[in-house]
């Protein structure tokens, strides 16, 4: 299990008695929802940030937007395990906006305060030179 996340965490973000309904009990599967949420989420940050020491963080040494967008992927991956036809729509809102917030990160439209930054030489190649264009518009015969 990730030291980032505590099981009393969550309690900002679902009610202790529906995370135990849905999990049915058994903390193995919050701890595999987390690791996933941190895999999805270093995909994302590994290019600028230093995810090894964002991660490892404990305590009110943690970043609480990363936690925050942490615990709105593992609750959304939580509630799939249970019947995802029926999920609500606050959770596919969430997971969908902090999604949207890595992607922007990645694209480094905005930035993580306060988030360790990869040292200059480790950081992606290519990052500091970017093409970008216009959307393509539609062109009607």
């Amino acid at each position: 299990m990730s030291q980032f996340v505590q099981l009393s965490d969550y309690d900002a973000s679902i009610h202790r008695e529906i995370l135990d309904a849905l999990t049915r009990d058994d903390d193995t599967v919050v701890e595999i929802c987390e690791d996933r949420a941190i895999a999805e989420m270093r995909c994302y940050l590994s290019k600028r940030y230093d995810c090894d020491r964002i991660f490892s963080a404990s305590g009110d040494d943690r970043h609480q937007l990363v936690l925050m967008m942490v615990l709105d992927i593992a609750v959304y991956h939580i509630f799939c395990i249970h019947n995802p036809q029926k999920l609500s729509q606050i959770r596919k809102d969430r997971y969908e906006r902090a999604v949207e917030w890595m992607k922007a990160v990645a694209r480094e439209d905005i930035s993580i305060e306060g988030a360790p930054l990869l040292p200059e030489e480790e950081r992606v190649a290519g990052s500091t030179f970017r093409i970008r264009s216009n959307p393509k518009r539609v062109s009607h015969m």
